[in-house]
């Protein structure tokens, strides 16, 4: 039955959608599937944020995370790096961690604010999807990355 409805189903997301309890829900995980009963239908991007050894010894991990929960992603995995999900995570997270130097990153960027050379600049985030897939593997079995929704995930993502 999962091929099949794998086949049938190129989207990648179902809404409204509950599979049966005696299947396992890693097959469907496994299988690129996801159900979800509210919000936005389509692709649920993730990036790897790494807050780099400064970031760490000038105690900035609470105050980066703060920073995208407030910006309405969700935390879907933890280590010393984060995985966070959400529409278009990728660009507005490099937007959120500002220019590389900290002397150009803008005001209101994690680097704009907390950083203040280049050597020293706190923060990693993935460029693009397809490097964000690959650094997340790098550090994460899928099997650790979490599937949740957020009581705020509807508000944020409503049309």
């Amino acid at each position: 039955m999962l091929q099949r409805l794998v086949g049938l189903l190129r989207v990648g997301t179902v809404s409204g959608f509950v599979p049966s309890p005696e299947i396992r829900w890693s097959a469907w995980t496994a299988a690129g599937l996801r159900f979800r009963c509210s919000g936005i239908v389509g692709i649920r991007e993730r990036t790897l944020v790494a807050v780099k050894p400064d970031g760490v010894q000038r105690r900035l991990v609470g105050e980066i995370i703060q920073r995208f929960e407030k910006r309405g992603f969700q935390l879907v995995g933890l280590k010393l790096v984060q995985v966070w999900e959400g529409y278009e995570v990728v660009k507005m997270s490099r937007t959120m961690v500002g220019d590389t130097s900290p002397a150009k990153a803008h005001p209101g960027t994690v680097r704009g604010d907390l950083c203040v050379h280049i050597s020293r600049n706190a923060i990693h985030a993935s460029d693009s999807v397809e490097v964000a897939k690959k650094e997340i593997s790098l550090w994460f079995h899928s099997s650790e990355l979490v599937e949740w929704e957020c009581c705020t995930h509807s508000n944020t993502y409503s049309l």
